[in-house]
């Protein structure tokens, strides 16, 4: 397949067999206690004609980021890594450099951690972070952004002061869908896509709505925030898959995506779906027999706050 297919720029593995997701917690996420790999996901995105994927971490644990890195260099769906390490750690770029030369090392392309779950709102911008933030820019990597809507000016500071690091907005910076409300998370996301510095995922979105009942029009007006501040050079399509289950099949994901693009020139589209994540990560399609895979294309026309 040639840098055609689409690009599934979000999405986790986790083994229960490996380590504990201490994130699930409660009968509203009983179906993600399970394990999930690779294999699980394939067929679907497969179908859906996506041929290169970002592994994201879920968990803040050393030991995960170098097992995803691990399963992209078997080199079948997964083509980059965002993993995990203590930015505020006195030797992170050692961290750093010692995760690149890890087997499947080349295949990082990004570093998060849960800010999301941070007591304070100002984590972000304070100065251990911010020079373990220069250490991820000088390493070459973007940082992605998992934040609630109150750490969004935090994370907007940040981005101004580190104009060399790539910031990636994950889930829109979880709007609240499930009760419609756009501010002050419009105003945010315009703030921050007003730096040149700034991506935006279009991902998480459905979980951000009511699980059992949401439809596309609940949807559209967040989708097209981001599309109007970023544009779609700055945004891009991730699936969160297997978090998205609690309220979408991974098809059923991708589909909703394709149809509140599908006013966008085919060039637009191409980029929400694949040109942007690959220009952001510098990823390139996994070298696998997918000449068949079909699926909607870019062509065609969570409540909880603790989740990855």
């Amino acid at each position: 397949m040639t840098a055609t297919g689409l690009v599934d720029a979000h999405h986790h593995v986790w083994d229960l067999a490996v380590r504990d997701q201490d994130w699930i917690r409660g009968e509203e996420l009983k179906p993600l206690r399970r394990s999930f790999s690779l294999d699980d996901l394939t067929p679907a995105a497969r179908e859906a004609g996506v041929t290169s994927t970002v592994l994201v971490q879920t968990v803040t644990v050393a030991e995960e980021t170098p097992e995803l890195l691990s399963l992209a260099e078997e080199g079948r769906l997964v083509t980059g890594v965002v993993g995990w390490t203590d930015l505020t750690a006195p030797d992170v770029d050692e961290a750093l450099a010692h995760l690149r030369n890890l087997p499947g090392g080349r295949h990082l392309v990004g570093i998060r951690h849960q800010v999301q779950n941070e007591p304070d709102p100002e984590w972000l911008v304070r100065q251990d972070v911010l020079r373990g933030l220069a250490a991820v820019a000088a390493a070459g990597l973007a940082y992605d952004l998992v934040v609630v809507e109150r750490q969004l000016p935090a994370a907007i500071r940040a981005a101004a002061l580190l104009p060399q690091l790539t910031f990636v907005l994950d889930h829109a910076g979880k709007p609240a869908i499930v009760t419609g409300e756009r501010e002050p998370w419009a105003a945010h996301v315009r703030r921050f896509a007003a730096l040149p510095n700034t991506v935006c995922k279009l991902s998480g979105l459905v979980t951000e709505a009511r699980w059992d009942s949401w439809t596309i029009d609940d949807l559209r007006p967040y989708v097209q925030t981001v599309l109007d501040e970023f544009g779609p050079d700055r945004a891009m399509f991730g699936s969160d898959w297997p978090v998205c289950t609690l309220a979408a099949s991974y098809k059923e994901v991708t589909q909703v995506m394709a149809d509140l693009t599908s006013d966008l020139e085919k060039h637009e589209r191409s980029a929400v779906f694949g040109t942007t994540a690959r220009r952001t990560y510098g990823l390139h399609d996994a070298p696998t027999g997918c000449a068949g895979a079909t699926g909607p294309g870019p062509s065609d026309p969570h409540h909880d706050p603790h989740s990855p």
